[in-house]
């Protein structure tokens, strides 16, 4: 019902929009690419164009204050809401798993309502102007739980969670919907997503920071009082910036004319034509696999440093993991343009896995050298991000190809489905797990519990890297189809006969 009003709701906004585009266009027809028109005709000959620096950067903006999103709440406020609030931790597991699998199934809808959505705004912005400002009020509200009943705390959790993944997902699907059509360049491509990704990157750093931060600069306590009064402050510097970054996106960032709303198909019938995409099957398996593992860890840092470590660095090696992927995201930039984005993904994966699979060897005392590991296996990380997202970008196009449409709102709402599903069942298996253990908090831990963290945090994360390896292997795109898929779907516009460059022999 929700989408359904969703959807009636831009069509009025549209049909109100259509009106004020033909008496005056609102969509600047001076292209952010270098100042030349881009439409449909003319997008293909300004493949090789790069697109201004400030367009980049207010791209990027968003995923940085968007970040809030991931380390707070999928590391520290678990834990939070465990310790200090008292809400059960097989309860918050179970809340957390079916909250995103619910989620996860208005993403393909909210991006087939945006592919179709046509106002004076553009097709993604509305979108991300809107509910960018529930989506911060909600993130507030998840950071200030009242106090109550152990059933009212639960309660409260499980709505405002749910309420911030259904606003993050009508900011974060059409907000990455907006990438794929900003550039054609298939290395412009990389250098745009990397710094959109480099700045969810980190945004995530600052945000796996900001506890540490606040408790300093505001000499907090280590009680729950200074708990609570640690998440006050992270919410009260993030819900503002959420709003900030997210409308400086919307005033820059100009989308291009619209085409005509694609053909009648429904949602159910364009997820069919997905089925035939085989580079994207590839790319979302892979990513898929490799996703779920490397949530097991985001989620579980926190136990296994202080329970199997025994330390009390958890903020440092944080700190150690997101600087050297930072660092190292140019780097990657350069490898893939080199190289070529499957093989320089490869390898980053590679990197990653055969260092971090030593933790889980480690035990009391090995701080250093899980310092050491945690550096190595950042090497690769910012790489297994952006690059990722770059090869979405291109497997659109080989859609349009085939389909003679623009589908980037149902696949980057397949995608967001991919990463939230790995997410949630990361997270709720993690915390199920660690419950049925018989984990209990702020006591020395059980052999058994331990044991189930070690595989839990490196063993089963490295397990599905390799997997996740032998199945990238067989991704098809590299520089040269791309520009045969461009000139392609340029000539099946002109009314020329077409070939499918990835079953050519």
């Amino acid at each position: 019902m929700g989408t359904l009003l969703l959807y009636d709701f831009w069509l009025f906004v549209g049909s109100y929009g259509s009106k004020i585009y033909r008496q005056k266009p609102v969509f600047s027809r001076t292209s952010f690419l270098s100042g030349n028109r881009m439409n449909r005709e003319s997008r293909f000959g300004q493949d090789q164009q790069k697109l201004q620096v400030r367009i980049k950067l207010a791209y990027a903006a968003p995923a940085f204050s968007l970040a809030v999103i991931g380390i707070p709440i999928y590391v520290y406020l678990p834990k939070f809401y465990t310790d200090v609030v008292g809400v059960n931790i097989g309860i918050l597991g179970t809340l957390i798993l079916l909250v995103r699998v619910f989620d996860a199934v208005t993403d393909p809808v909210i991006g087939y309502i945006s592919d179709r959505t046509r106002t004076a705004f553009g097709r993604r912005r509305p979108y991300i102007a809107v509910f960018s400002v529930l989506l911060a009020i909600c993130v507030y509200l998840l950071f200030n739980p009242l106090d109550g009943s152990r059933f009212f705390e639960t309660v409260w959790f499980g709505t405002w969670f749910f309420l911030i993944f259904l606003f993050w997902t009508l900011v974060t699907v059409p907000y990455e919907s907006l990438g794929p059509e900003l550039t054609f360049n298939y290395n412009e491509r990389t250098t745009l997503f990397s710094l959109r990704d480099g700045a969810l990157i980190a945004g995530t750093l600052v945000a796996a920071s900001s506890p540490a931060i606040v408790t300093l600069v505001f000499g907090l306590n280590t009680d729950a009082e200074g708990e609570k009064d640690k998440f006050f402050w992270i919410s009260v510097f993030y819900a503002p910036l959420i709003i900030l970054f997210a409308w400086c996106c919307v005033w820059v960032v100009k989308e291009r004319e619209p085409e005509p709303v694609p053909s009648s198909s429904n949602l159910v019938q364009n997820l069919k034509l997905t089925v035939k995409n085989r580079p994207f099957l590839v790319l979302l398996t892979s990513y898929t696999v490799a996703a779920f593992g490397s949530n097991l860890p985001a989620t579980l840092i926190l136990f296994y440093v202080e329970y199997v470590l025994q330390s009390n660095l958890a903020d440092l090696f944080l700190l150690l993991y997101f600087v050297t992927g930072i660092i190292l995201l140019p780097a990657w930039v350069f490898l893939a343009k080199k190289f070529g984005k499957k093989h320089s993904w490869i390898t980053a994966m590679i990197i990653n896995t055969g260092a971090f699979i030593g933790v889980f060897f480690l035990g009391p005392g090995d701080e250093m050298l899980y310092g050491i590991l945690v550096v190595l296996s950042g090497l690769g990380f910012g790489a297994t991000i952006a690059i990722p997202s770059s090869m979405q970008a291109d497997v659109i196009d080989y859609d349009e190809l085939l389909s003679g449409e623009r589908h980037e709102g149902q696949y980057v709402g397949i995608w967001s489905v991919s990463k939230k599903l790995a997410a949630a069942l990361g997270v709720g298996m993690a915390l199920s797990l660690l419950n049925f253990s018989g984990y209990q908090p702020n006591v020395e831990q059980s052999e058994e519990v331990k044991l189930v963290l070690r595989t839990l945090y490196a063993l089963v994360p490295s397990i599905c890297n390799l997997v996740a390896i032998v199945i990238a292997f067989q991704y098809q795109i590299d520089g040269t189809k791309h520009k045969a898929i461009l000139k392609g779907i340029k000539d099946r516009k002109s009314g020329r006969p077409v070939a499918d460059p990835l079953k050519q022999i």
